[in-house]
């Protein structure tokens, strides 16, 4: 078998094994820049609004994504490792549509379960139409969530590939998604269940005492021992930084702004709805409980997201700070792109979790307070121009 380089992240977790090697992650790339099918209709009132009250945790930007893990009896299973689970075949499920390109010549069988609207899911979408790939796409019900039963992780999204073997390796974590199937693209020939285990969950305790998992090497690519990077390693440490940064500090500042006010989160109810088509595949009541709920519940949740990540009432300046604290980073380059003449894995990150508040008001002064819109419109561009058709 050909032999990988793991990257710094994972020399450090052999050597240092009670260190905890996914907040090492955060803190050596982005510590500096953290400032800068219809289902039935409940039979009872009560199975009505224990529904309403689970929407409102799950539906839009991924509040889920924002939560922890509860620990539970195995907490003292620290620094475990686990590696991608592999199913022998697909879920039952309904595939609600598919992206098809004629040019996709990359042999990969991908499903992928996920909100529309959440900015994680957003961020993959973006890769993989920015990439030319085809793929199928599960609409996971946000209420009762059916379609990912079958899997462990509750969070989506999830990307499930085929592998040589015929099975299917279930790929968790936006970036790490991103890092394998673009490993994968950079070689071919390569099994992506193999590439897969090269990053696996690590367990450790988080500042509030719990049991979390994270996943190693995320930001990294894996190459075989003749393959190389052709960029230098300052453009790839680069490249990481800021995909960190997207993850670790832009998308904790989307919730705050985009349920601000009881109207602002009714309205991203009201578009979720429209880009979501929750008319078509969820029947009236349970459309409009997803919206009127909904934005009800994160209205409140997002005040707790601006207490836990020390954001000042004016919530705007943050997300108007960070937009212009990244297009600065862009002008420094005299590039069009934070990747040159062409969008590099952290343009597309950043573009994918501001895609998720695309029909909102926050996302709508953004593009009146900061200089952020001709670099989004271009990333756009170029997105759409490499997507396949959807069918």
């Amino acid at each position: 078998m050909a032999t990988f380089r793991l990257g710094a992240i994972a020399s450090i977790a052999t050597k240092i094994p009670h260190q905890n090697v996914a907040k090492l992650q955060r803190i050596t790339f982005v510590r500096q820049l953290a400032t800068g099918a219809a289902p039935k209709k409940p039979t009872s009132t009560l199975g009505l609004a224990l529904k309403g009250m689970a929407v409102g945790a799950l539906v839009g930007t991924g509040w889920s994504s924002y939560s922890y893990f509860k620990g539970g009896p195995t907490d003292h299973m620290l620094h475990e490792h686990v590696g991608p689970k592999v199913l022998d075949k697909l879920p039952d499920v309904k595939i609600m549509r598919k992206v098809v390109n004629p040019k996709d010549d990359s042999g990969l069988d991908l499903v992928l379960f996920q909100f529309q609207t959440c900015p994680f899911c957003c961020k993959v979408r973006a890769f993989l139409d920015h990439s030319g790939l085809s793929y199928s796409v599960v609409e996971v019900d946000a209420v009762l969530r059916q379609d990912i039963r079958w899997s462990d992780s509750k969070k989506v999204p999830i990307l499930l590939a085929k592998t040589k073997s015929g099975k299917y390796v279930q790929l968790t974590d936006s970036s790490m998604i991103v890092s394998s199937i673009s490993s994968f693209l950079r070689d071919k020939k390569q099994d992506i269940g193999e590439l897969a285990k090269y990053y696996p969950s690590i367990s450790y305790e988080n500042d509030a005492g719990r049991k979390v998992f994270d996943i190693m090497n995320k930001y990294f690519l894996m190459f075989q021992e003749k393959k190389t990077d052709n960029r230098s390693k300052e453009e790839q440490e680069e490249e990481r930084k800021w995909r960190a940064w997207a993850d670790d500090h832009l998308v904790h500042l989307i919730s705050p702004n985009v349920y601000r006010t009881k109207d602002e989160a009714l309205e991203t109810f009201e578009w979720f709805s429209d880009v979501g088509e929750w008319n078509v595949h969820f029947p009236k009541w349970e459309r409009d409980l997803m919206v009127y709920v909904g934005a009800f519940a994160m209205w409140g949740i997002s005040k707790r997201l601006k207490a836990r990540h020390q954001l000042s009432d004016d919530v705007r300046s943050h997300i108007y700070d960070a937009c212009d604290r990244w297009i600065g980073e862009i002008e420094k380059k005299k590039t069009v792109f934070h990747g040159g003449s062409q969008p590099n894995l952290a343009d597309l990150a950043v573009f994918g979790v501001l895609n998720s508040m695309e029909g909102c008001q926050a996302f709508k002064d953004c593009l009146e307070n900061s200089k952020i819109g001709p670099w989004f419109y271009a990333v756009k561009e170029k997105v759409l121009k490499n997507r396949g058709n959807l069918v």
